[in-house]
């Protein structure tokens, strides 16, 4: 058995796509060959959450202890989650980054490759409540798009949110190599060594604004923005962009993912090292759980879902 379980491999034209049993992951995607995501090995455990369904939340919770309001007989309760972001001390990324998920759907057709994949959330220390998942990759001639759909299956509505974690890449260099593009105006403060979520502030001024493309040499990132603006179709564009103009960009709807986290992924193993550029959707920020901010709360029966499409940038 493969470290990430079964490959799931999905083809249209040129193309390709792998996503993994273990976590719903995206393990590559490639176009012509060339990398549009930093990938993973067949037989490598999948590091730092690269391509990874982000499920019931996205991002931290800090120090892992939590407690919405207004969530049924959960109200008011104070919920402590396993810290699994131990040198900050949070919950980091979900509970299902590393749970398997069950192939239920798809197949070939002239206009797509699909696959579903599905999992549950179970009731457990932390977040005692259930959640059917259900992940379907969808590849045609526009790129790779991914739908999450949360439905409830407890008799409390269970805090749900949601996002991806992508990093993108142009298929040669590293991050310094490259221009980065997000059409963000604010940025949620991490503050200290520890992130903590601070106030929301314009990102003019700051390495953050990558309004019209920034040349990423040098600048390291790891925030939250959000005041997206979308283009004329109402959808949002950020990517990244190499000299030759190749490059990698993911799209979506602002009105269902308002905010994105964006990291250079400075790291101390070389490998990894601005191997590629993070750029995560998210339907809530960082610590939701505990701000409320775009938290949905599914009762029983009741779902959620929202995609997003990675595909390539040519030169025109």
């Amino acid at each position: 058995m493969h470290p990430s379980g079964e490959q799931h491999v999905l083809q249209h034209g040129g193309l390709r796509a792998v996503v993994t049993e273990v976590g719903a992951t995206l393990r590559s995607l490639t176009d012509e060959g060339r990398d549009l995501v930093v990938p993973f090995g067949e037989e490598e455990v999948r590091p730092v959450f690269r391509g990874a369904v982000l499920v019931p939340w996205p991002n931290r919770v800090v120090d892992g202890r939590w407690r919405l309001d207004g969530v049924g007989g959960q109200s008011g309760v104070e919920h402590q989650l396993a810290l699994t972001e131990p040198p900050r001390g949070h919950a980091l990324h979900g509970l299902l980054a590393w749970s398997p998920f069950v192939r239920t759907g798809g197949g070939t057709g002239d206009a797509a490759d699909v696959v579903v994949l599905s999992a549950r959330v179970v009731p457990q220390q932390g977040y005692p409540f259930a959640v059917d998942v259900d992940v379907t990759y969808r590849l045609d001639a526009d790129g790779l798009t991914t739908t999450v759909t949360g439905t409830g299956r407890s008799a409390d509505p269970a805090p749900w949110g949601c996002g991806p974690h992508p990093y993108l890449t142009t298929g040669s260099g590293r991050v310094d190599d490259w221009t980065g593009t997000a059409p963000a105006g604010s940025y949620l403060e991490a503050l200290g060594e520890r992130m903590l979520p601070g106030e929301v502030r314009p990102v003019d001024g700051t390495p953050r604004d990558l309004r019209g493309g920034r040349p990423l040499a040098g600048v390291e990132l790891d925030d939250a923005l959000t005041d997206l603006v979308p283009d004329d179709d109402g959808l949002v564009r950020a990517g990244v962009v190499g000299p030759d103009g190749l490059g990698s960009e993911v799209v979506w709807d602002p009105r269902v993912l308002p905010w994105l986290q964006v990291h250079t992924a400075d790291r101390p193993e070389p490998a990894l090292d601005r191997a590629g550029l993070a750029l995560e959707p998210m339907t809530c920020p960082p610590d939701a759980l505990n701000s409320g901010v775009g938290v949905q709360r599914l009762a029983d029966g009741e779902s959620a879902s929202a995609s997003w499409t990675i595909r390539p940038v040519r030169p025109a």
